[in-house]
């Protein structure tokens, strides 16, 4: 994977990663990073970092997506209810067995087929990714546990901070930064 070129940016590459990570980290408008980052003495607009998201969003995100971990060889497709805009939708999640969560589908009607359809094309893309790893495919209706959001109330402090370690660690190394 290429290294990511900054040159050519007046600003130095720490501000340019800071007001991206700023945007896609928390749900902030451009206009609000420029706000932020002019707090700090920074002036920059935002049609600026706008062009930063664009230009360098999608190469740290694929950076961050080969970093991943590869998932578990077992899988389960889970089924859950949630209320969007007032609406009883159907979710289903392709989990594989350490919990993390590899593809969602949300319906309004439930559709045990199109989900499976969900978990062949994921089963099938991770094979591509994966060359060759077998892979099981287990029930329709496992129980798994919600990983979506850990609430904060469930893990201790120290499991939270070093959460936001490896996931800051993960950025870091992503974007080409020594801590």
């Amino acid at each position: 994977m290429r290294l990511l070129s900054y040159s050519g940016y007046r600003f130095p590459p720490e501000i340019i990663q800071h007001a991206i990570w700023l945007y896609l980290r928390f749900t902030l408008s451009f206009r609000d990073v420029e706000e932020l980052l002019a707090e700090r003495g920074i002036d920059v607009s935002h049609e600026t970092i706008r062009r930063w998201v664009a230009v360098f969003g999608p190469m740290i995100a694929r950076r961050l997506r080969a970093m991943r971990p590869k998932p578990h060889t077992t899988w389960h497709l889970d089924e859950m209810f949630v209320s969007i805009g007032g609406k009883r939708m159907y979710l289903w999640r392709a989990v594989d067995a350490e919990g993390e969560v590899l593809d969602c589908l949300v319906q309004s009607r439930r559709n045990k087929q199109a989900a499976l359809r969900l978990m062949r094309r994921e089963r099938k893309m991770q094979r591509f990714r994966s060359a060759g790893s077998a892979q099981r495919f287990l029930s329709a209706h496992a129980s798994v546990y919600n990983t979506f959001n850990i609430c904060r109330h469930l893990i201790t402090s120290a499991t939270k901070r070093r959460f936001r370690t490896e996931a800051f660690d993960a950025w870091r190394a992503a974007v080409g930064v020594v801590a």
